[in-house]
């Protein structure tokens, strides 16, 4: 069967790439030039660097599956993870449980306590019970709220920016499972996974591979509609780069994995309880500042910012997880920030950007000087997390629309998980397997 894929980001590629396999002819048409979603990179360095941070984890089962079939196992780098949190002008190491037990802006009886509770939460397994529940009510209840403050809400004003308070308890209960499963037994310490030269080489691996497969790949070509006659999907028409007449390519099935409210732009005439729905589920924007700097602004990979003053939320040092001399002795810092769209400063240029980070990044470290920034980026997604409420899995539409042979397959459906590329994998493989059980004549 034609098939039509829309969205070249890894659950695009990871669904296409699936189809393939199995005999399908699969046409792939992504809106931007390069491929990959939130894990397009650019070039740093005579080397590439994801937009937007990325690395995984060793319990990321069908990513880690997805790079060994794909060939690329030996290009894997395992590496120690150092996390750590600012508070009130310190930076806290916070990987280990010991960690926990020295950390001070909490009393000995909060570390204790936090503990505890920390190793329930590994050991609970019916999320169901907490998805009623906001994790501020949660962790007031059972921790209480100095620890909420200071450990727990900065992780979720990481993800959630101004909703943290309203976050579901089951997606905090997922973090805590899915991280505690990366450290493997006996709680040794946590490493992350990142590809030699970046994660480019899984995406061009994947094209590669598709390519090989019989299938086609169209980057820089925007969806302009999904075709639909009589309630089912007939084919997409595709926006010309040169301001000609839109192409129409007919497809019987197509799968889009674009951001819900996009979708809705681009499929007319849906039913209304269908788009009331889609338009339940709200997303926050990310904000990526990318500095290239001549010497390092600490010395944690991933640091949580738990003062609420500070205009961004997390500092991702790669050079910290990834040695400089990769970089050619740079040191690469992103600044991160989870935004409405329709903020102000989700717009801001990146020199006006750095200029409002400037006296905060002196906070952190009060010899960083504005000289060491040698190249500066900033990158954008307007989709980049859906904002996980109470009851969130009463809002979640499911992959197959009200439209025949019309499937939709985004991170609004990575649920209670957190979404991540590893399942980006697996939603991508869902909307595969979906995609065969309907040409079975199976019912969904």
């Amino acid at each position: 069967m034609r098939i039509g894929i829309v969205g070249g980001g890894i659950t695009g590629l990871t669904a296409a790439y699936e189809l393939a396999k199995r005999g399908h002819e699969v046409s792939l048409f992504e809106s931007e030039p390069d491929l990959g979603g939130q894990a397009a990179t650019f070039p740093v360095e005579g080397t590439r660097l994801e937009k937007f941070y990325h690395h995984i984890f060793t319990s990321d089962r069908e990513m880690i599956a997805l790079i060994e079939e794909l060939g690329l196992a030996e290009e894997m780098r395992w590496l120690p993870s150092k996390v750590g949190i600012y508070y009130e002008g310190e930076i806290y190491d916070f990987v280990t449980p010991l960690n926990l037990l020295r950390f001070r802006p909490l009393g000995l009886l909060q570390r204790l306590r936090t503990g505890i509770v920390t190793l329930y939460l590994q050991q609970f397994a019916n999320w169901r019970n907490l998805e009623n529940v906001t994790a501020l009510e949660w962790v007031r209840r059972n921790v209480g709220q100095q620890p909420y403050e200071v450990i727990f809400r900065p992780l979720l004003r990481g993800k959630f920016g101004q909703y943290a308070d309203e976050i579901s308890m089951a997606w905090l209960w997922s973090k805590f499972k899915h991280r505690v499963a990366s450290r493997g037994p006996a709680m040794q310490r946590e490493l992350l996974g990142y590809m030699e030269g970046s994660f480019q080489r899984l995406i061009d691996r994947l094209e590669e591979r598709i390519g090989e497969l019989g299938g086609e790949i169209y980057p820089g070509s925007p969806v302009k509609r999904v075709i639909i006659e009589g309630n089912r999907v007939t084919g997409l028409e595709i926006e010309s780069t040169e301001g000609e007449t839109p192409v129409e390519h007919r497809f019987p099935l197509v799968i889009a994995t674009v951001p819900s409210f996009v979708f809705l732009e681009i499929v007319p005439d849906l039913p209304e309880a269908y788009v009331a729905r889609l338009r339940q589920v709200e997303y926050l924007g990310a904000v990526c500042l990318v500095l290239l700097s001549k010497e390092p602004l600490s010395r944690i990979y991933w640091l949580n910012i738990s003062d609420t003053d500070f205009p961004f939320v997390g500092a991702i040092e790669q050079t910290n997880l990834i040695p400089p001399e990769a970089y050619n002795g740079k040191h690469i810092v992103y600044l991160s920030n989870y935004l409405s769209r329709h903020d102000p400063h989700y717009h801001l240029p990146p020199q006006d950007l750095l200029t409002t980070y400037l006296p905060f990044l002196k906070k952190m470290n009060p010899a960083f000087n504005e000289a060491w920034v040698e190249e500066l980026w900033l990158f954008r997604a307007d989709a980049a997390q859906p904002i996980i409420t109470c009851d969130y899995s009463e809002r979640i539409p499911p992959l197959w629309t009200p439209v025949e042979g019309l499937y939709l397959a985004n991170t609004s459906q990575i649920y209670p998980q957190d979404r991540g590329m590893n399942y980006s994998v697996r939603l991508g493989q869902r909307a595969a397997e979906i995609v065969e059980r309907v040409e079975k004549g199976e019912t969904l």
